[in-house]
């Protein structure tokens, strides 16, 4: 989404497409969703790309994990157990500030968002994974597929206990940002209340400060230098 693109780069990136940050990095805003994940693997690669990240948010699946902590996981399950390389996730591991909550294990594959806790807890069981997102296992695919190295680098937005209402999928645009008339009409017809879209947001800024201290102090393990149009929030 593009406030997970904010978290390295400043700039004003078009939707589905490639864009350089200096000679060595490039970023693709896919939007949400599997497959927009995985035409912006192939494109990434068809540009010239050597390795992968799915970088971003990810849900809780395991009832210990809350809003910022960060997910390195060992391996995403996406119908079937993808890889993902161990020792540059290491190196990222390695660059991290101590005060950063950092867990391992599998990160789940969804065609769709969770919005409950059951169907949270029935991935987890059937998985064994601690934490869920929409786009991972698609770039693990495109990956393993071509032989690739790959990393997820996941922050917690949403617990276990705690899920985006289905109500408001209908209301966020492709690049993830929010139908604002659709929002409102949402709290009008009380479909949604003010203290869950204030919660959200709160979550959201808890993730989205995780992943910029990612880029912050692991940049260059990521290909990425910090200058003029990066930003940390």
């Amino acid at each position: 989404m593009r406030v997970e693109a904010r978290c390295i780069t400043t700039r004003h990136l078009p939707l589905g497409n490639m864009v350089n940050l200096g000679k060595n990095t490039a970023i693709w805003l896919c939007g949400m969703g599997e497959e927009a994940a995985r035409r912006a693997a192939i494109g990434l690669q068809a540009g010239g790309a050597t390795t992968l990240i799915s970088f971003g948010i990810a849900g809780a699946l395991d009832p210990i994990l809350r809003p910022g902590d960060l997910v390195l996981p060992e391996s995403i399950y996406a119908g079937r157990s993808l890889p993902v390389s161990l020792g540059w996730r290491a190196r990222i591991q390695q660059c991290l500030p101590s005060h950063l909550r950092v867990i391992g294990g599998i990160l789940a594959a969804s065609h769709q968002v969770l919005t409950s806790v059951a169907e949270k807890r029935e991935l987890a069981k059937s998985t064994g994974a601690c934490a869920v997102d929409l786009e991972s296992g698609a770039v693990a695919e495109v990956a393993a597929n071509s032989g690739v190295p790959f990393l997820a680098i996941r922050a917690i937005a949403d617990t276990v206990e705690f899920s985006p209402p289905s109500a408001l999928l209908d209301a966020v645009h492709p690049d993830g940002g929010a139908k604002l008339a659709r929002i409102l009409s949402l709290l009008l017809q009380r479909s949604v209340t003010l203290s869950t879209l204030l919660r959200l947001a709160a979550e959201l800024r808890s993730a989205r400060s995780t992943l910029s201290t990612v880029v912050l102090y692991a940049g260059m393990e990521l290909g990425i230098q910090l200058h003029q149009d990066t930003t940390v929030h």
